[in-house]
């Protein structure tokens, strides 16, 4: 298997109204059969901010993505337009920049983020502009282990995993679900939406069982990939 590394981006930030905390929509759990495989992978091109960003109410019900879309692309691998998609989510990421991640989502789903496996989906719209300032405690589920419930804000939950997951050697595979040693099956939970694989492969002295994966879940809107969902898997015990 060929590896892809994500380069690093450097950008002005974009001005943006002054912070507020706003909820997201209620969240759900669900799952669903993992999609097949494949192993083209493609070098990610240079990209650019996107000019406009999408509008949606901040309470609008997600549409749950559970079954195969009529405008399902068996060639989104070689579709730039996924990779680049992932190159401007490390962007957004590395710079803290809610209105470019907030452009890169999807105005009809949403972008479900879930942070624990089986814990609850977080749904963000057009809110997740504000996501690197708010301190609204979301509720993610039942922590691994102890399986107290895991509660706080997507910058002090979220935001470190995303960090370090997407740096500049991250192994970057297209519809296959890239993972170190489980003790659990590891499935993409979204039949039918197409994603890409984000894999931190651990370090030595932890004997790679620090590996974290982020699956970044895709839809499209007038042809167009946009961002739908973010689910991540680490190991446990």
């Amino acid at each position: 298997m060929k590896r892809i590394f994500l380069p690093i981006f450097v950008l002005t930030l974009i001005a943006c109204s002054a912070p507020v905390d706003v909820p997201p929509p209620p969240t759900s759990i669900f799952s669903a059969t993992p999609l097949p495989t494949y192993s083209t992978l493609i070098a990610i091109p240079a990209t650019s901010i996107p000019a406009t960003t999408p509008t949606v109410g901040l309470n609008e019900v997600p549409a749950l993505l559970t079954s195969i879309p009529e405008n399902y692309n068996p060639t989104f691998c070689q579709d730039t337009r996924a990779l680049q998609l992932v190159s401007l989510l490390q962007t957004s990421i590395k710079s803290r920049n809610g209105e470019l991640l907030a452009s890169l989502v999807s105005p009809t789903s949403g972008v479900g983020v879930r942070y624990l496996r089986g814990g609850n989906v977080v749904t963000y719209f057009d809110n997740i502009k504000f996501i690197f300032e708010t301190t609204y405690q979301a509720d993610w589920g039942p922590g691994i282990g102890s399986g107290e419930p895991v509660k706080g804000s997507f910058q002090d939950v979220v935001l470190p995993s995303l960090e370090k997951v997407f740096e500049a050697n991250a192994v970057v595979t297209c519809n296959e679900l890239r993972t170190g040693g489980v003790t659990y099956l590891a499935e993409w939970p979204y039949n039918g939406m197409e994603y890409y694989s984000i894999h931190f492969p651990g370090t030595d002295q932890n004997g790679g069982l620090d590996w974290e994966t982020w699956a970044v879940g895709m839809v499209r809107e007038e042809g167009k990939p946009m961002l739908a969902a973010l689910v991540h898997f680490v190991w446990e015990p």
